[in-house]
């Protein structure tokens, strides 16, 4: 599917302009991934130190981890779906949706957690 995109942007706008479009979208994930990333260490840091397990944020963090990996694969699904991991109103909705299936993963077993 990936590669059916490119190649129907290609004929559309022309090679110049996709790989453009392709490295606009890399360095301008690159720079969100850098300041989210940045800001949910600080909140991890601000959690901790208060005595609080980060939970939540270090499924942020996973999230924003992966949308920007998705962000350096070439392609436009990817770069969509890395964007919405980085957008802060749309990765509440993906930590939502992991936070239940991971919460149904320790109810059958699947996940077990351990507390030191």
């Amino acid at each position: 599917m990936e590669l059916y995109i490119l190649i129907e942007a290609g004929r559309i706008i022309g090679l110049g302009p996709t790989i453009g479009l392709i490295m606009m979208t890399g360095i301008a994930g690159a720079w969100l991934a850098r300041s989210q990333g940045v800001e949910i260490l600080r909140r991890i840091q601000d959690e901790t130190a208060r005595g609080q397990m980060p939970a939540i944020t270090l499924i942020d963090g996973a999230l924003v981890l992966v949308g920007g990996l998705l962000l350096l694969t070439p392609g436009f699904f990817t770069d969509v779906l890395g964007f919405s991991f980085l957008v802060p109103l749309t990765r509440d909705i993906w930590r939502k949706a992991l936070s239940l299936w991971l919460q149904k993963q320790v109810q059958q077993g699947s996940i077990t957690i351990r507390r030191m």
